[in-house]
C-alpha cells in the first residue's frame, strides 16, 4: 500500500509581520512548525524565502523541496528547546578538526593540505583568537584549552536561527573553523566544500569514485550551499 502524502490545500501563500518577526500564511492561517510552534523568523528575506516554497509546491507538498522551512523548523523546535547542547555539539567540533588532523604521507598529500588549510589556522587564530594545533595522523591531539574556550563562546554568541544554520556548515564539513569562516565571509560553502574534501579528493583520484559516493557527495554539498543561503537570508533584514 502506498504511503500517505500531504496534499496542498492552499491557494496563495503571503508573508505577514508578527510579533518578533516574521511569520507565513497559508489563505491567511498561519504556518506552524512540525512540533505546533508558531513559525516566526526574524528577517523578512527568511519568510518570504519560506514562502516561495511552500508556494512553489505542486499538489503534494515535497518537503525536500523546502530546505529553508526545514532549517526554520529546526531552530524552532530543536534548537530553541535544547540550546545549550547543541551549542555544546558544535563547539565540540574544535577539539577534533578536520583541519588539525594531516596525512603523514604522501608528500603531495601533506603539501596539499598544509597550502588549504594552513591559511585558516592562521585565521582562526588571529580573528578567533583560537590558535589550534595541526598533527600527523588520526589519533586525538589535545588542543589548548583557552582555544576551546574562545571557540566555544562563539558559538555561544549565536541565535537560534544562526546555530541552526552553523550546526550543518559545521557538521557537513567536519571543521569548526570552516564554519565559522562562512559565517564571517571568510570563504563561502563552495570553497569551504572543496576545503573538506581535499583527503577524499585525493582517493578518488587515485582509485575512483563509485556512484553512490558521487551521489551522496552531491546531497551533501546541497545540503551545506543550502546551510550557507539560510544564514544569509538570516542576516540580509
Amino acid at each position: 500500500m502506498s504511503g500517505w502524502k500531504a496534499k496542498r490545500f492552499w491557494t496563495e501563500a503571503s508573508v505577514v509581520a508578527a510579533p518578533k518577526g516574521f511569520t507565513v500564511h497559508l489563505d491567511g492561517r498561519p504556518v506552524k512548525t512540525p512540533a505546533k510552534t508558531a513559525l516566526i523568523v526574524p528577517s523578512r528575506a527568511l519568510a518570504e524565502a519560506i514562502c516561495d516554497e511552500w508556494q512553489a509546491q505542486d499538489d503534494e507538498i515535497r518537503p525536500h523541496t523546502m530546505p529553508v522551512t526545514r532549517s526554520a523548523n529546526s531552530a524552532l523546535d530543536k534548537v530553541a528547546t535544547q540550546r545549550a547542547e547543541v551549542a555544546a555539539l558544535i563547539a565540540e567540533y574544535g577539539a577534533t578538526d578536520l583541519l588539525c588532523y594531516r596525512a603523514k604521507t604522501p608528500d603531495e598529500l601533506v603539501v596539499r593540505q598544509a597550502e588549504a588549510w594552513d591559511p585558516l589556522l592562521d585565521w582562526a587564530a588571529v580573528e578567533l583568537d583560537a590558535p589550534l594545533q595541526a598533527t600527523a595522523g588520526v589519533m586525538h591531539h589535545d588542543q589548548p584549552e583557552p582555544a576551546l574556550a574562545a571557540l566555544a563562546g562563539r558559538v555561544a554568541g549565536f541565535t537560534d536561527f544562526g546555530l541552526a544554520a552553523l550546526h550543518d556548515l559545521v557538521g557537513i564539513t567536519g571543521s569548526l573553523v570552516l564554519g565559522l569562516a562562512v559565517t564571517r565571509g571568510r570563504l563561502d560553502a563552495a570553497a569551504a566544500w572543496d576545503l573538506s574534501r581535499i583527503d577524499e579528493e585525493w582517493q578518488i583520484a587515485q582509485w575512483g569514485e563509485d556512484e553512490e559516493a558521487r551521489e551522496t557527495a552531491r546531497i551533501r554539498r546541497a545540503a551545506l550551499l543550502d546551510a550557507e543561503r539560510f544564514w544569509q537570508l538570516l542576516n540580509r533584514g
